[in-house]
């Protein structure tokens, strides 16, 4: 189409809501695009648009979009609808075919003719940047047809899938935190690499893929001392190959001799099998096998060669959770093909193997160790064996192959002690049996290894067999089932009295012996020390106090721009606080212009109250109120009408509220009044501001939400001396 080859879509600004945001529970970006002279052509205008469209990206069958059913989306293209709409579906998509997790999207108008906003999920604000630039430039192609975009989808793909496997957290991690997330445990990522907290402030677990932080340095670093770990193994009786270090070829030999052949030589503190050989018998092999070895590690290790195949066996608290069996790979000679050739034939061809994360087999290439096995052949990579001729190219492939099933109780105790010995609450025990579903002991098998940190792929995607929910196990660990795994967490927003009203219940909780952690807009405060360089209530800070170990109860000052343009720091809260909401406030820098806008940003403080939790809302304020309906757990209103119709009938259906009077501050429960407690005298000094005592009613109702006994309210009320600067603040 001619005139649109010169149509182009601007990019004009980039927001990351970190947290809960008005558009989702999630992490989001907000990406406000000028599409310029394209509103003018709507997707049914474009000829052939849409035929383009499906045969690039045919999977986009399954957005249901608006019609909320399967083509839907793709029905609203075939109508006509405008390039954001379809750049959120795009992005979606390709995230999708990517393999990166993600499925929210929202296109909304903007401030002007041409200009929108897309909200997309997004795990990692880079990736998902990269993937709206593709998306753009998709849409670009497809609507002015000078690409094959089918084509390019798959380098799209492709190129996504290698700045994800860049960015986001491996495999490993990536499950457990899934696991965790199911649960309702929050995870946040502490580095660029795979260590990644979950759970707050003193209810904190740390891992790092398969490592937690109850993995003490001294049981990693005998796992990677193969000969401590076989010498602490067999004190224990736990069955382990005879065996000993060597520092030569003729020393390896010389072991050999000793031990008696077959032998194994592999590197001491080598992994993934690299530079292992078995059933070794000349002297030729095992000094061949030491020069590869030597290369992986830095010693080699010589020890009986155990008949059977290696089995990978996941510990987690001393239970057995899931096995793994490895792979013996042989060709078969056509008298037409070289081994090397036949490797790619036979084996390679295979859909299972690749370099990709979701290949459970990795490619076979003819490295030393290969070598070395077809030289004991009598052969070589560009050798053509007979017809039929069965060719050895591994002994000890890949372990991707699901036997948990299997498992005997006797290998599951003796697995389960060896990764006690080595002192690992999560292991990856290695073991060479001929059928792991008969004891260790009938058939002369051994324990190899204990291995610290263990890959879970070959358990999440195995070559054959059920995936195991390994994640859901380490996570179980870490959090066992029915254990309360959240410190309280307290937001507090309003368009006015938040900072003392958070410093109110900062004191309330200080009072019963917990060491808080505040984030207002006076500062950061841990217990009663206040951070340096701190000054503000933002996204920073709110994080800082869920991060701190020490911190056992978390109270946070959310302002409205900050809910805006960062979202919240935590995922849900244990009360919720929201003082009022001014209807005229607006932030035209950000498109929010009305008060169902302002609306929308203040209810994410009630959206995120956890099921066993309470929204405090004022009962005065009109908007306050329309958010009850909105909360996920209990309701409290503060009022200083006691006449107030909202209250009454919240009352009559068996709820709580606090009044807050002239002389008295009173907590009533249903038809009853619990407590009484008196308005402190000094605060009756600057007495001009009408949200005084609501603000000490709102911090009483919040400390009555989190249970701390009225005694120690009162008490608090009466001891807390409000800051000038804050008595009346923001």
């Amino acid at each position: 189409m001619p005139q649109l080859l010169d149509k182009s879509i601007e990019i004009l600004s980039v927001k990351h809501l970190r947290g809960p945001n008005m558009w989702t529970y999630h992490p989001v970006i907000e990406v406000w695009l000028d599409i310029g002279d394209l509103e003018d052509y709507p997707s049914n205008l474009i000829p052939g648009f849409y035929d383009r469209l499906v045969k690039a990206l045919p999977s986009l069958v399954e957005h249901r979009c608006s019609y909320g059913e399967t083509g839907g989306f793709l029905k609203r293209v075939e109508e006509g609808t405008w390039p954001a709409h379809i750049l959120e579906h795009l992005t979606l998509e390709l995230q999708n075919l990517a393999g990166i997790p993600g499925g929210f999207g929202k296109a909304r108008d903007g401030d002007r003719r041409g200009v929108y906003k897309v909200m997309v999920s997004a795990i990692n604000e880079e990736v998902t940047l990269t993937a709206l630039k593709y998306a753009r430039d998709l849409y670009l192609a497809l609507a002015q047809d000078n690409k094959d975009c089918a084509a390019e989808v798959q380098t799209i793909i492709e190129n996504l899938r290698e700045l994800s496997d860049d960015l986001l957290l491996g495999p490993s991690t990536a499950c457990i935190v899934n696991a965790a997330e199911e649960r309702g445990i929050p995870s946040i990522r502490l580095s660029e690499g795979n260590l990644v907290q979950l759970g707050y402030g003193a209810k904190q677990r740390r891992i790092w893929t398969a490592e937690t932080d109850q993995t003490s340095a001294i049981a990693e670093t005998i796992s990677r001392d193969k000969d401590l770990t076989k010498s602490l193994l067999r004190s224990a009786g736990v069955p382990t190959p005879e065996g000993r270090t060597v520092t030569s070829p003729d020393d390896a030999w010389e072991a050999a001799q000793d031990i008696g052949l077959p032998v194994v030589v592999k590197p001491i503190d080598g992994n993934h099998g690299r530079g292992v050989f078995i059933n070794l018998y000349t002297q030729q092999e095992i000094e061949a096998a030491y020069a590869v070895a030597i290369d992986e590690g830095s010693e080699v290790l010589v020890e009986r060669h155990i008949v059977g195949d290696e089995h990978r066996l996941l510990v987690v608290g001393n239970k057995v959770v899931a096995a793994a069996k490895g792979e013996t790979v042989w060709v078969t000679g056509d008298g037409k093909h070289t081994v090397h050739e036949l490797i790619q034939i036979q084996i390679n061809s295979d859909p299972r193997r690749g370099t990709a994360e979701e290949h459970p087999l990795n490619p076979v290439r003819i490295d030393s160790a290969v070598e070395l096995e077809l030289a004991r052949q009598q052969l070589m990579g560009d050798s053509v064996p007979a017809l039929d001729h069965k060719v050895l190219i591994q002994s000890n492939g890949n372990v991707a192959f699901d036997v948990t099933d299997l498992i005997h109780p006797d290998v599951a105790s003796q697995v389960a002690l060896a990764a006690r010995v080595v002192g690992l609450e999560i292991a990856g025990v290695d073991l060479v049996a001929q059928d792991i579903s008969k004891p260790l002991a009938d058939q002369n098998a051994a324990i190899v290894e204990v291995n610290a940190g263990p890959g879970l792929l070959m358990h999440l995607k195995p070559a054959s067999g059920k995936p195991q929910p390994v994640g859901k196990e380490i996570a179980d660990h870490l959090f066992p089932p029915g254990v309360d795994f959240r410190i309280p967490v307290v937001g507090v927003c309003g368009e006015r009295g938040k900072t003392p009203v958070a410093e109110m219940i900062a004191h309330f909780l200080r009072l019963t012996n917990v060491y808080v952690g505040l984030s207002c807009s006076k500062g950061l405060f841990f217990g009663n020390r206040a951070i340096p360089n701190s000054n503000a209530s933002n996204w920073e800070n709110a994080r800082r106090t869920l991060l701190n170990r020490a911190v056992e109860a978390v109270v946070i000052e959310n302002n409205h721009l900050s809910m805006l343009i960062e979202g919240l720091a935590y995922d849900r809260c244990q009360v919720g606080v929201v003082l009022n909401v001014n209807p005229t406030a607006n932030f035209p820098q950000y498109a929010i212009y009305d008060e169902d806008q302002v609306f929308s940003v203040v209810r994410t403080q009630v959206d995120v109250v956890l099921p066993t939790g309470v929204a405090v809302l004022n009962a005065d304020d009109p908007m306050c109120v329309q958010m009850a309906e909105l909360c996920d757990g209990q309701v409290i209103f503060f009022t200083e009408n006691s006449d107030s119709e909202i209250v009454k009938s919240h009352l009559a259906n068996g709820g709580r509220a606090v009044v807050a009077g002239k002389q008295q501050i009173t907590l009533k429960s249903g038809k009853l009044d619990q407590k009484s407690i008196p308005v402190p005298h000094h605060s009756e000094a600057n007495n001009s501001s009408p949200w005084k005592t609501m603000n000490l009613g709102a911090a009483i109702a919040a400390a009555w939400a989190l249970e701390i006994p009225f005694n120690v309210i009162e008490a608090g009320a009466e001891t807390f001396v409000p800051d000038a600067t804050t008595a009346t603040g923001a």
